[in-house]
């Protein structure tokens, strides 16, 4: 397992480790450390969820590198959804919008690391919060070796996070645009509805 800090970092062996088909990453984001795969790689998410020993009814959220890139993976997305990730993102919000018959989770990350690690891998990756399932999210990269079954593949070591950082937000937004807070985080209920005024 390679640790690699942020200043120091290269996004060519981090994409190598996504493009591996159970390859997972150890990340910060501006909330709490991560993991993240290739959304698209299935062993990969397993990996995560046997890391975390995380129930399998629990989805993982996606990471986007921009809105853009957010909104053509989400065709239905509603009118409510886009104003909240135009007035947040990047930022701490995880916004569950329809994804045909079910829903799905995003975020765009503040973290600049991150965000130019997905920028360079050019695809959506799964992602949670790097600790087990239950557990208080981690605010290092020690906090999150220390906490996981099993270790992953590289990190990308931001150094800490501030320990008063709370987790991202999460709205879920129905298809009729109608909106609730699933979990609260740094976005509140009043600073989301000023961003529909």
């Amino acid at each position: 397992m390679d640790r690699i800090p942020c200043s120091e970092a290269s996004a060519v062996f981090f994409c190598d480790v996504l493009r591996r088909d159970d390859g997972v990453l150890l990340v910060p984001t501006e909330t709490v450390y991560g993991l993240v795969c290739d959304a698209a790689h299935e062993a990969a998410r397993a990996r995560i969820y046997e890391m975390k020993r995380r129930p399998a009814s629990k989805l993982l959220t996606l990471f986007f590198a921009s809105r853009d890139a957010a909104e053509a993976a989400f065709p239905a997305m509603p009118e409510t959804a886009k104003r909240f990730a135009a007035a947040f993102c990047p930022g701490p919000v995880t916004l569950i919008v329809p994804d045909g018959d079910s829903f799905t989770g995003f975020r765009i990350p503040a973290h600049p690391a991150l965000l130019k690690l997905l920028a360079a891998y050019g695809r959506p990756l799964a992602s949670t919060s790097a600790n087990l399932s239950g557990q208080p999210p981690a605010h290092t990269v020690d906090e999150a070796l220390e906490s996981l079954a099993i270790p992953p593949d590289g990190v990308l070591d931001g150094g800490p996070i501030p320990p008063e950082s709370a987790a991202s937000t999460v709205i879920k937004i129905e298809r009729d645009g109608a909106w609730s807070i699933l979990r609260p985080g740094p976005v509140s209920e009043e600073m989301l509805r000023a961003a529909l005024i």
